[in-house]
């Protein structure tokens, strides 16, 4: 597995001629879309980024996953910060663990998070969409794969369904429109607003607040 996933270069399928280049869209991306489309064009648009206590929890525990060996269990190989770059996707990142069995050859991405399990598919859609990175890589089919979560200890398994991939691929191209767009949504003040380490420089309740814009629009819409 080693060289399929670490030498792109022979997997990759050739650039077709007159065919523009996509923009690569990085994986985090698509869970900043997922949890809030401002946020992601905030980070990836602006590249405005600051920390809080959470992030910063984040961060440390990813640190820890990234920096171990690699190492074999019963059958299992545990590949960790494993980079993939998918040029039909147009999607490229680094995945926290890959598990290879040995045996049959399947593969399986692991995505570490801070927190627990969450009502909506943010992260399930960030697991599928390295899943299928590993598919477009290695020509196999992945079809499951699992989120570990630290605050409850809990690793939770993932099919990567047809309406999973679905909804990915369309995250997927919300993203890239986004992006390209080169725009930042307005704000819409929530509940996961106090768990954004933006908030400070997103200010969702003061500019939800300024009617200036519209003042401005009623002054002169006529003229």
């Amino acid at each position: 597995m080693d060289a399929d996933l670490q030498n792109t270069e022979q997997i990759r399928p050739p650039a077709n001629e007159g065919k523009h280049d996509i923009r690569t869209v990085s994986l985090s991306a698509l869970q900043h879309y997922a949890f809030c489309p401002r946020q992601c064009a905030l980070i990836h648009n602006e590249q405005a980024w600051a920390e809080n206590f959470l992030t910063a929890q984040g961060k440390a525990l990813h640190e820890r996953v990234d920096s171990g060996e690699p190492e074999t269990r019963r059958g299992i190989r545990f590949e960790r910060s494993v980079h993939v770059a998918a040029e039909k996707l147009g999607l490229s990142g680094i995945l926290d663990m890959v598990e290879h069995d040995i045996r049959t050859g399947r593969l399986k991405p692991v995505e570490y998070k801070r927190g627990k399990p969450k009502p909506e598919p943010f992260d399930e859609i960030q697991l599928c969409a390295q899943a299928m990175c590993l598919e477009e890589m290695t020509g196999q089919t992945v079809g499951e794969g699992a989120l570990w979560y630290m605050q409850t200890r809990h690793r939770v398994p993932v099919a990567f369904s047809d309406g999973l991939r679905a909804q990915t691929l369309e995250v997927i191209r919300k993203v890239r429109e986004l992006l390209d767009s080169g725009t930042t949504p307005p704000p819409e003040y929530g509940k996961r607003c106090k768990a954004c380490s933006l908030v400070e420089i997103c200010q969702p309740q003061l500019l939800e607040r300024d009617k200036s814009k519209g003042y401005v629009a009623g002054l002169f819409g006529d003229f």
